[in-house]
Order: structure tokens, then C-alpha cells, then sequence
């Protein structure tokens, strides 16, 4: 599974893109909002750090606006997706921008249910991000949206072709739970994704590790 970092902080996207475990990046008109810079600057800056998918969000809401807009966020850098709403215009705008002579990939966002998903895949999304943990919070079950989306995706190899991306990532437990079902990629925050990593016993155990090993140079110091 594909693992993306949900941020707009390039200096967060440079430390954890030097690990080799980032895959992508996705990011928001908040997200970028709460840097201070320019939204162009700032997507073109991390399309430098990251060889992957980024998806850059429009803020138009008419399709033709969309349309016009995600072009322009395209235009940054070849790894751009542009990220849509999932609304009837948002689905015409993925439609246009990925049917056109030169395709473009886009993202279909804020996706809550299996039916939104399909329409999509069949406008011709290269993703669509199912948001999990707003779902938890309204007391529905987000990781059973994925494994719907993923059955029904799974149902039609040949005509559907778009990417599960895990999106509303709460903890390492929602990342455990779309690997095992199956989900193509998941987006988190950069603290979830630090958080993978972790675990107490590997922290004892190295512990003890270098523990012992003082021990043993000491050892072999007294004995020369």
C-alpha cells in the first residue's frame, strides 16, 4: 500500500520524503492556508520533494471552473493530481480533465459513500479519497466504506480503473485496517506516519541491546 502524507509544511514533507517511505503528498486549501505562502509556490515546492503523486485541491465549484483551474494547477508539474469535490459538477470537471486529449489526473475528494465512489471511478478519477475518520465521528463505519469501494472496484477490473487513496486517517489503526482490506494508497498526517514506527517493546529492546553492550566493552576493557 501507498503511504501519502496529508500536509502543506514543506519542511514536514522534506524530512519524512528523505526516508523513501513517502509516496505522495495531499494537501487543501487549509492546509495551505496555514503556511502563509502562496498556494502555487507551495505546491510547486513540493512537487520538487516529492517524485509522486500530489494532489492539489481547487477551490472553484462550478465545473467550468474547475476545469479552468485544475488546468492551471496541472501546468505546475507533471506529478500534479487535481483533487475535486465529489459533486455533480466536481464529477463533470474529472471528466473533462481526464477525457481530454491529455489526460489528467485527478482525485475525487470528500467521498462518504460506495455509490459516490463508483461514479468516480466510471467519471474517470485516478483516485477517490474516502474521508474514514469523519465518518467514525458521526458514529457510521468508515473502514466499511472502503471495503465496499474495494469490493466493487475489485468487481471490475477492466472498466474501473481508479485508486482506493484511505483518506480522514485518525491513527495507525485506520492504516492497518486499509492495508488489510486492500486499499491502493492511504494519506495521514505527518504525526500518524511517525506514529507507524513506534511501538515500546523495540524501544526496550534497543535498550537493552545497548545496555549489554556497554556492559561487554566494559568487560573486555578490565580484562586488557
Amino acid at each position: 500500500m501507498q503511504l501519502f502524507v496529508d500536509t502543506a509544511d514543506t519542511g514536514q514533507i522534506a524530512e519524512l520524503a528523505a526516508t523513501g517511505l513517502v509516496d505522495g503528498v495531499t494537501t487543501n486549501p487549509s492546509l495551505v492556508a496555514r503556511t502563509g505562502r502562496d498556494f502555487r509556490d507551495v505546491i510547486t515546492e513540493i512537487t520538487q520533494l516529492v517524485p509522486g503523486p500530489v494532489s492539489a485541491e481547487v477551490t472553484e465549484t462550478s465545473c467550468e471552473g474547475m476545469v479552468t483551474q485544475g488546468r492551471e494547477l496541472a501546468s505546475i508539474a507533471g506529478n500534479v493530481v487535481v483533487k475535486v469535490p465529489l459533486t455533480w459538477e466536481g464529477l463533470q470537471a474529472c471528466h473533462v480533465l481526464a477525457g481530454q486529449d491529455d489526460p489528467i489526473d485527478v482525485n475525487v475528494t470528500l467521498c462518504f459513500s460506495a455509490t459516490q465512489a463508483l461514479l468516480a471511478a466510471k467519471a474517470g478519477a485516478r483516485f477517490v479519497s474516502p474521508f474514514i475518520g469523519r465518518l467514525d465521528d458521526i458514529g457510521q463505519n468508515g473502514m466499511a466504506l472502503i471495503r465496499d469501494v474495494v469490493d466493487i472496484y475489485r468487481s471490475y477490473p477492466r472498466t474501473l480503473k481508479t485508486e482506493v487513496l484511505v483518506a480522514s486517517v485518525r491513527g495507525p489503526g485506520h492504516v492497518l485496517e486499509a492495508a488489510k482490506l486492500g486499499a491502493d494508497a492511504a494519506t495521514v498526517p505527518p504525526g500518524v506516519l511517525r506514529q507507524l514506527v513506534a511501538h515500546p517493546l523495540t524501544d526496550k529492546g534497543l535498550a537493552a541491546f545497548l545496555a549489554d553492550w556497554e556492559k561487554a566493552k566494559a568487560s573486555a576493557g578490565s580484562r586488557s
